[in-house]
């Protein structure tokens, strides 16, 4: 029996029945933007990664096991000019005539090399474990994430044998700028093919029928928000972009160093981070505001120092700075206001 690698069928077939209408399948890649997910040749469009999964073909055709391998590296040729060091390349009528040398050939060898994003708090619930009372159908799936491992018997796969062993994922699948990987580990890939055959990093066992009770679905898909921030003497004035942000159930709370931000959103969506601070807050005077495309947080500061970030982690590179002279504080001013015991004092 040979298995297809077509994607959305993915079955076992005889080539002897195989013909232009036996494969049901996707020929276009999976398509992941602002929490939906689909595929390029139909328009379906859902929410969780099992709906995905789930999405029946749109193209019928031969069943395939020849899968293409896409190359590994992108090579990319340009041409440029030589600087100008021009030489005599003959002489006509006694006249010298010069050109600008030859065309030199550059190849950049762009290595698809992936970037290692920061750390995500994961969010998991406690593991859903089958009730043993009820009865089990041959060749069940398991239905851990990344398990893919059937039912055959209770002795062997609900035994102390490696058979019986899950190995599967807990987290959530995260897609973020071309990556994909799941939330309770830190690999990351680029082909979705790659993400599927991503080893679960969590033992266990099956979970073949679960407890037989309705649960309810609480996992969240993790995502990230842009922001951007300005300061003036006093304050240093953050906006986080997030739309729709649930203002009962979300929190941001105040440290001296540091900035702790738990926004939700709709359709299970979650941003979760902590900022360490570039310098110390006064976090009882602190404050934030959820409005309806962002949170704004105007943390005050504990001294008059000027942030050249609003990070501690972040390179400083050029310093913001704001204006101290007629009226109120401008960003891009050319002064710093500093206080007396600045470190910042030494650079001067």
């Amino acid at each position: 029996m040979l298995t297809c690698v077509h994607k959305g069928c993915e079955k076992t077939y005889n080539e002897e029945e195989n013909d232009d209408n036996a494969c049901l399948y996707h020929p276009s890649p999976p398509i992941f933007h602002e929490g939906l997910k689909g595929w390029q040749c139909c328009n379906r469009r859902v929410t969780t990664f099992d709906e995905f999964l789930a999405i029946p073909g749109c193209t019928r055709g031969r069943h395939t096991d020849q899968l293409e391998n896409p190359p590994e590296n992108t090579t990319t040729t340009l041409e440029t000019e030589a600087p100008a060091t021009k030489a005599a390349t003959r002489v006509e009528n006694g006249v010298e005539i010069y050109d600008s040398g030859p065309k030199i050939s550059y190849t950049q060898t762009i290595s698809k090399t992936i970037t290692e994003e920061p750390k995500l708090a994961p969010i998991e619930k406690e593991p859903e474990e089958d009730d043993l009372n009820i009865p089990v159908a041959s060749d069940t799936e398991c239905k851990r994430p990344s398990c893919g491992k059937k039912y055959v018997d209770d002795a062997t796969s609900r035994g102390e044998g490696p058979e019986a062993e899950c190995i599967y994922h807990s987290g959530t699948p995260v897609f973020h700028e071309g990556s994909k990987g799941w939330s309770c580990c830190s690999r990351k890939v680029l082909e979705f093919e790659e993400f599927l055959k991503i080893k679960g990093c969590k033992k266990g066992k099956h979970l073949f029928v679960g407890s037989g009770k309705e649960v309810k679905n609480v996992e969240k898909e993790i995502v990230q928000c842009r922001h951007d921030w300005y300061q003036t003497p006093t304050h240093i004035i953050m906006s986080i972009f997030a739309k729709k942000v649930d203002k009962q159930n979300s929190s941001v709370t105040f440290r001296e160093k540091e900035l702790d931000v738990d926004l939700k959103m709709p359709d299970e969506k979650r941003f979760i981070t902590t900022y360490p601070l570039y310098q110390l807050i006064d976090k009882e005077n602190s404050t934030f505001e959820i409005l309806t495309t962002k949170v704004e947080i105007k943390l005050k500061k504990a001294n008059g120092i000027s942030w050249p970030s609003l990070k501690s982690d972040e390179n400083l590179g050029i310093a913001t700075t704001f204006g101290v002279q007629g009226g109120a504080a401008t960003v891009g001013g050319k002064q710093y206001t500093l206080a007396t015991d600045s470190p910042l004092y030494a650079n001067k």
